[in-house]
């Protein structure tokens, strides 16, 4: 088994080491020993990195990573919370969509004032709901 230093698997991954043993204190990846002070893993932690990125970026937690890692090194990845997390972005694509439109029209908004515009009046109301109003959208 090829194994690299925590210096490497930062360099090759664009990650802080002290990222790298975060993770590991977390149980997200696990080093196979150590070269003098310095961590090893195995040449595979750079695709379990590369996971927990998409993770990340989809806007899983770190929690719910982990549980999708799998005990065994290889993913375990539970389709219907993936299909949960896509319906979650979809929603949030509106919302944001919403604010976006809102902010141009109240840009150039011929009202004599924002407050007497009706799409701004709109976008005040929206944002005003309770955040679990807006995430049943």
């Amino acid at each position: 088994m090829k194994t690299l230093d925590i210096a490497e698997v930062a360099r090759r991954s664009g990650l802080p080491a002290s990222t790298l043993r975060y993770y590991e204190e977390k149980g997200l990846v696990r080093s196979v020993g150590r070269n003098g002070l310095r961590r090893l893993f195995a040449e595979n932690v750079l695709e379990r990195l590369s996971l927990i990125a998409l993770g990340q970026s989809a806007g899983f937690t770190l929690e719910e990573i982990g549980a999708m890692l799998g005990a065994r090194g290889g993913p375990d990845i539970d389709r219907a919370r993936l299909i949960a997390k896509a319906d979650e972005l979809d929603r949030k694509i509106r919302h944001l969509t919403a604010m976006r439109d809102g902010l141009r029209h109240a840009a150039v908004c011929p009202a004599p004032s924002h407050m007497e515009c009706s799409t701004f009046q709109r976008l005040l109301r929206h944002a005003a709901r309770p955040a679990r109003e807006r995430r049943k959208q």
